[in-house]
């Protein structure tokens, strides 16, 4: 998958990723570190170095990893894009309610459904095969909630029910 899929969300049952746009100091990190780029050691020879980025743009696109079989998503980051203007950064974030629970199952959609039926078809087919019911426990009570509920848009919803 490469680092612009993600962007399909945008026109797919699940609510839209929200923008958030951040100028500042550097404070956004892609994924894990700050932008930096690699470059040759100076003090040993055939090693590299990671350097703090001066100038640069940085796209990463959504981090996910399968833990068990080729269905188990687990997600890792969001996606972020960057510029890198010396100690200034220009930062856009993709904002998610939920976001574990809606990027697993954005991507059980969009690898694991079949693309030739409608998108209704296809969330039922997600819904009926990578369940996001769970059961949490808060000061000792239980509830079940069903994160589809929280992740996919109003009218996919409505027409589940």
């Amino acid at each position: 998958m490469n680092k612009f899929t993600f962007l399909k969300a945008f026109n797919s049952p699940f609510k839209r990723p929200k923008l958030n746009l951040y100028i500042g100091k550097i404070a956004i990190g892609t994924p894990y570190f700050f932008p930096r780029k690699t470059v040759k050691s100076k003090t040993k020879e055939g090693y590299l170095e990671f350097v703090p980025k001066k100038i640069g743009f940085d796209f990463v696109g959504l981090g996910y990893k399968l833990k068990w079989n080729d269905t188990d998503y687990r997600f890792e980051w969001s996606p972020v894009w960057s510029f890198v203007f010396f100690k200034w950064q220009i930062a856009i974030t993709f904002n998610v309610p939920q976001e574990h629970h809606y990027w697993e199952a954005w991507l059980y959609y969009q690898k694991n459904t079949d693309t030739t039926k409608s998108k209704l078809e296809r969330i039922r087919q997600c819904m009926n095969e990578f369940s996001l019911l769970y059961t949490v426990s808060t000061n000792g009570n239980k509830e079940t909630i069903d994160y589809y509920t929280k992740v996919l848009k109003s009218e996919y919803l409505k027409q589940q029910l």
